[in-house]
């Protein structure tokens, strides 16, 4: 038996082992199971892979970026993004990759968005990161918001009616509004998205968060983390399952 799963912090929320549990009956798959593991900090991971024998796992909140240094090598895209969500574990070894910025792209309705390719990116964390990497390779100037002060973000309180008129895509990669907090949401003028603005949440659990409901509200295309989510996990199985994959 192959032993796959997912770490993070809190997995309340999480639709994973769900999504492959599934997968492995749908597709006839023996020989595998995934199992969460909350853990309160990142470093024990080295003594869990030992001991779960893991081939392989997922990264969450908040470990996106403090798995790096427990890693052996990276991809080059998780290397240039700066996080990881999806580990190889070969001899012992961590093997760092990003299938995030994949599910992301697979979701995203670049015919809405040929004219205008600038976009909000709220949070700064191993998300939003990939969410950039995917969105530069496109040639959208991206700008990111945080709560914190931080060097290339600007705040919450800068976001005016103007820079709203001037952006066509918004995407919420802050855990604001994730189950059993549904009914939080990001500090933004609402009042100003209108029919024209592409709003992507990437919380999937609930599947209408309070952005994206008030964003719908206010006529925009709405699009959640459904997709991103299963894509994503589409990919981290191929490099689990491929030998030649490092």
């Amino acid at each position: 038996m192959k032993h796959l799963g997912l770490i993070g912090k809190k997995l309340e929320h999480s639709f994973s082992k769900k999504y492959f549990d599934q997968k492995f009956v749908k597709e006839g798959i023996s020989g595998y199971d995934f199992e969460l593991f909350e853990i309160p900090a990142i470093e024990p991971i080295t003594r869990l892979v030992r001991d779960k024998k893991l081939s392989g796992f997922s990264v969450t909140i908040p470990y996106k970026e403090a798995i790096l240094p427990h890693c052996f090598s990276l991809s080059p895209e998780a290397e240039e993004i700066g996080a990881v969500n999806c580990v190889r574990v070969a001899e012992g070894e961590l093997y760092g990759h990003n299938t995030d910025y994949i599910g992301f792209l697979a979701a995203l309705p670049l015919d809405r968005l040929n004219t205008e390719r600038n976009a909000l990116i709220f949070g700064s964390g191993g998300a939003s990161k990939a969410v950039i990497y995917a969105l530069e390779k496109l040639n959208f100037n991206c700008i990111t918001v945080s709560s914190t002060d931080k060097d290339g973000t600007i705040k919450y309180e800068d976001i005016d009616r103007d820079l709203m008129e001037q952006t066509k895509l918004l995407v919420n990669c802050t855990p604001l509004g994730t189950f059993p907090e549904a009914g939080r949401c990001i500090p933004i003028p609402y009042q100003y998205i209108h029919p024209g603005h592409v709003c992507y949440d990437l919380v999937y659990n609930p599947p209408l968060s309070e952005f994206l409901k008030r964003s719908e509200e206010q006529g925009a295309t709405i699009i959640n983390g459904q997709t991103m989510l299963e894509q994503q996990a589409e990919a981290a199985w191929k490099i689990w399952t491929d030998n030649t994959v490092r």
